[in-house]
């Protein structure tokens, strides 16, 4: 019997001689695997078989529905496509990454993997150094305050004397200031060690099975999120999203950052969220920096265009970006998604996993729930 994969993301970030992103790595790990790469939809499945088809610029809702919305595959790699709840896959699907935020098919019951029947599941770890970097790479577009693109400028048009006007710009090192960090998954402990190397306070708040870890590393842990952000200079999130309340559906780390947090810190602060764009409360956010408690901000979230019209988690953030102009960055989710070594093999990994899915039902780094007939095989960490 012959299986179908769709995958619908560039599998590498490098390119190959005529400017395209080359899929090459990864084509040769589903061959070494047995299985049939095909480029585009077209082709004919080789029979008795796993034929991954391989159509990275699938975007649009329309083309997912077109592609996919009738059943014409068994299982689908994304990485940030986004896919449609009408596209059935019903042996399970992979999202290259951590987050599945992406991955609506109602074959395993949307993003969060709660009900349907195929299994859902992601990559992680792969790209948390990636995510880490660029999570300090938004902290110290704010901080310190050098307004860099002014002194090029002014540097470049011969109007500046360092030893008459240097004195009108004051800054302040990152050293002996305080970061909270929420949560302390790869992410969280690597921005926690890029964070110290700056010379920064470093306090964690995560799970209680975490707390030995974060002593070792030469972190502070706490209690809760209040008492983490308490005199915090920058807070920074990286605590996913948690399991969602079936009544209520909301998610358990949805608005974690909220009025009550943003207040404790101190004023003229920094908050980044590199994680879930639901994490933050946007508009406590917006009441906060519009009263100058906090200072900027860096939110790095999924924004989906379908059709013409814009949807996900980034939505209520760009309002803020009309209000504050250069305080605040919104990226694309970009952070974890841009590395090719990190994408290659996240995206080798979820060839093993949907191959092991639809051969053996073993199902690896499952999220939600598990489905009738298949074994959990826990979670497995990219380095």
């Amino acid at each position: 019997m012959s299986f179908k994969v769709l995958i619908c993301d560039h599998v590498g970030l490098a390119f190959d001689s005529n400017g395209a992103p080359d899929p090459a790595e990864v084509k040769a790990h589903i061959l070494a695997k047995g299985g049939v790469f095909h480029f585009g939809l077209g082709a004919d499945a080789a029979p008795d078989k796993l034929n991954f088809y391989y159509a990275p610029d699938l975007s649009t809702n329309d083309e997912l529905l077109k592609a996919a919305g009738s059943g014409q595959f068994d299982a689908v790699i994304a990485a940030a496509t986004f896919i449609p709840a009408e596209c059935p896959f019903v042996l399970g699907g992979v999202r290259i990454g951590a987050g599945t935020g992406n991955m609506g098919s109602t074959s395993w019951g949307g993003a969060n993997g709660i009900g349907g029947t195929a299994p859902l599941m992601n990559t992680p770890g792969f790209n948390a150094r990636a995510t880490a970097q660029m999570t300090i790479k938004a902290l110290m577009h704010f901080r310190p305050t050098l307004p860099f693109g002014e002194l090029n400028a002014r540097v470049v048009a011969g109007a500046f004397d360092t030893g008459k006007d240097l004195r009108d710009f004051p800054t302040a090192k990152l050293e002996d200031q305080t970061i909270a960090i929420l949560g302390y998954g790869n992410i969280g402990r690597e921005v926690a060690k890029l964070a110290a190397a700056f010379g920064m306070k470093v306090i964690v708040y995560a799970r209680d099975k975490h707390h030995a870890r974060i002593v070792l590393d030469g972190f502070t842990p706490v209690s809760n999120a209040i008492e983490a952000a308490r005199g915090a200079d920058v807070i920074s999130i990286h605590t996913g999203l948690g399991q969602v309340d079936p009544a209520t559906k909301r998610s358990a780390n949805q608005n974690l950052v909220n009025t009550e947090i943003l207040s404790v810190m101190n004023r003229g602060s920094t908050v980044l969220n590199f994680d879930r764009g639901e994490c933050v409360d946007a508009d406590a956010l917006s009441q906060a920096m519009a009263s100058g408690q906090i200072a900027n901000a860096a939110i790095d979230a999924d924004i989906f265009n379908i059709g013409g019209k814009l949807s996900g988690p980034m939505l209520p953030y760009l309002p803020l970006a009309e209000k504050f102009t250069t305080r605040i960055l919104l990226l694309p989710h970009a952070a974890a998604d841009t590395d090719h070594p990190s994408r290659v093999a996240g995206a080798k990994q979820a060839v093993d996993q949907i191959i092991d899915a639809i051969l053996i039902k073993r199902v690896t780094n499952l999220k939600g729930h598990l489905p009738q007939g298949y074994t959990n095989a826990g979670v497995k960490l990219g380095v």
